[in-house]
């Protein structure tokens, strides 16, 4: 099994940044959240003039048998068609990545369903599908791990290519219930506590989707379960190729961008793993799914932005990005008092 070591970032240049950030000309704190994000940054990286390179959103599809339980108001095939969408350029990631000048990588992580070979297109494939947890595990150990070494592949080939800033998307019907019950078991929290409508249930389809994975999850029993446990038998192809991504990403002291729900579900397993990812990672946004501010205050995370969102596919990051562009930027080209000749305080 691969194993990471992700090591809390230098501190040495802290007070150095800080300086830098006070003397910008503005008042002391006068660019709230961004000062945070610039000081993250610097410290990540280890210098004082950081610099975001080559932004990559990658973007994990997988399918999920526990689907065919009812959980979700589309159907399975859902799932393979929107990865044709995104190869043909016609989604919403696919608008936004463009708008920020972004590569896009579409990672068939287990979806049901064999696709011509194209450009964009990372054939990556696990299985066609989890199996069903309401029933059985969705993946075997083995399948879990090979997912995690695989994620954190591709990531680093983007790395080695000059990358520094990873994004992480996904794609996969049912998806959210996979989401939901790692939420359960590893913050030890009622299921009713994790599910949301996903994508558009009525009232009548919530209250079966969280019978479903109540179920689901006394069938299992796990008690105290390990992230690995909890990822194998809960999981998606695409959350645990996620999870290896984001590991992967951070050992490499690379910059996570999180998006919503589900790669808020990842980077739990993840931080439950190695702790320390959460030192590389920003929170683009907090979705419109019901568990998703739960989960993000459970991790200590501040969202950058609160739109209502709840698509997935990296869009909430990737809108986010603009952000994180500004708060190197200042750092980097705003003005000193000194060089500008204006008074500071006194």
């Amino acid at each position: 099994m691969q194993t990471f070591k992700i090591t809390r970032p230098d501190s040495t240049l802290n007070s150095a940044l800080l300086q830098k950030i006070s003397q910008k000309t503005k008042p002391i704190g006068a660019l709230g959240d961004l000062e945070d994000i610039a000081l993250k940054i610097g410290l990540i990286q280890n210098t004082l003039t950081p610099q975001l390179n080559k932004p990559t959103v990658l973007v994990f599809a997988g399918d999920h048998g526990i689907a065919t339980s009812g959980v979700s108001p589309y159907p399975q095939a859902v799932t393979a068609q929107m990865v044709l969408n995104f190869l043909a350029g016609g989604a919403a990631i696919n608008v936004f990545a463009k708008q920020n000048h972004m590569q896009l990588c579409i990672v068939d992580a287990g979806v049901n369903f064999e696709f011509a070979p194209h450009v964009d297109l990372i054939n990556a494939k696990i299985d066609m599908g989890t199996a069903n947890f309401l029933y059985e595990p969705a993946m075997s150990e083995a399948q879990c791990e090979q997912a995690l070494t695989v994620g954190a592949s591709h990531v680093k080939k983007e790395i080695d290519a000059g990358c520094n800033v990873l994004i992480f998307g996904e794609m996969g019907i049912a998806n959210t219930s996979s989401a939901s019950c790692l939420m359960s078991v590893l913050c030890g929290l009622p299921i009713e506590d994790c599910v949301g409508r996903g994508t558009g249930l009525d009232d009548a389809g919530l209250i079966k989707k969280t019978g479903v994975l109540k179920q689901a999850i006394n069938q299992h029993m796990l008690e105290s379960p390990v992230p690995m446990q909890a990822l194998a038998v809960f999981g998606g192809f695409e959350i645990a190729m996620m999870v290896g991504a984001m590991l992967g990403a951070a050992e490499q002291k690379a910059l996570l961008l999180i998006d919503g729900f589900i790669a808020t579900s990842a980077l739990l397993v993840a931080a439950r793993m190695q702790p320390n990812i959460l030192h590389y990672s920003i929170f683009a946004h907090c979705s419109k799914e019901n568990a998703h501010a739960k989960l993000l205050d459970y991790l200590g995370a501040k969202p950058l932005l609160d739109l209502g969102l709840r698509l997935g596919e990296g869009t909430g990051a990737v809108l986010a990005y603009p952000l994180i562009q500004s708060s190197v930027n200042f750092l980097n080209d705003m003005a000193s008092f000194e060089s500008a000749g204006i008074s500071d305080k006194a």
